[in-house]
């Protein structure tokens, strides 16, 4: 079966670490950004990210820092995969992630206008600036950086380019099993969707979207095997 990988992100407590963990993600976000109302410091990161258990990618979520910052907070902690956020070219990209020694995720803001061609010419930009370069996250374009919980037009997603990609932006329980379905993404990124409130996570909002996720692979699979059956 076709298992798409499932980060949650925004985490502030220790109790939505171990309740993201024990539902199945396999990567938990922390965002780094003083702006956000989820944002933590390096050392209370470091704190939350000590609970983690082995196997469960811990993810630094920057936008527009400096090389000086994202170095000294991965002295700190133990990040797996940097997320870029903000306007940073390409080059930047590659400086931040050297200066850390981490591969990267960069970040896409769909736009109304993008079109397929957009998201491969972004990606082939990346890639070739940096060995570093793991993969885009596509998201919602909106004024501010990040959760806004506004979904974009899932069909402009090349299908070249969709197994490879992290799906973000406005996904819910309610909406994860036909995004999925849909897109067929490596993975999906949810936020505001699994949350009480700005920065507290809901214990049963994560495990009902995973669950929803895996009712989406489980469809994957289901129609893959007809289809070598007929």
């Amino acid at each position: 079966m076709q298992r798409t990988r499932i980060k949650i992100c925004g985490l502030t407590r220790a109790q939505d670490v171990a309740a993201a963990a024990g539902a199945g993600a396999d990567a938990l976000g922390f965002v780094f950004y003083p702006k956000s109302p989820r944002f933590v410091t390096a050392a209370q990161a470091a704190s939350l990210v000590s609970g983690v258990p082995p196997f469960v990618s811990s993810v630094g979520l920057f936008v527009n820092a400096s090389v000086a910052e994202v170095a000294a907070i991965t002295h700190i902690v133990p990040l797996a995969l940097l997320q870029f956020h903000g306007d940073e070219t390409p080059q930047q990209c590659a400086a931040l992630a050297a200066a850390a020694n981490r591969p990267f995720m960069r970040v896409f803001r769909v736009r109304p206008d993008t079109r397929g061609a957009d998201l491969l010419e972004y990606e082939s930009e990346y890639r070739a600036a940096s060995p570093l370069f793991s993969g885009l996250l596509l998201d919602t374009f909106v004024d501010a950086y990040g959760g806004a919980g506004k979904v974009f037009d899932w069909s402009i997603v090349p299908k070249e380019i969709a197994p490879r990609v992290v799906l973000s932006g406005g996904l819910s329980v309610q909406n994860a099993t036909d995004a999925v379905v849909r897109v067929r993404p490596y993975a999906v990124d949810i936020s505001s969707g699994v949350e009480q409130q700005k920065g507290i996570k809901d214990a049963h909002k994560i495990a009902a979207f995973v669950q929803a996720v895996r009712v989406a692979d489980a469809t994957s699979e289901s129609e893959n095997h007809h289809e070598r059956s007929t």
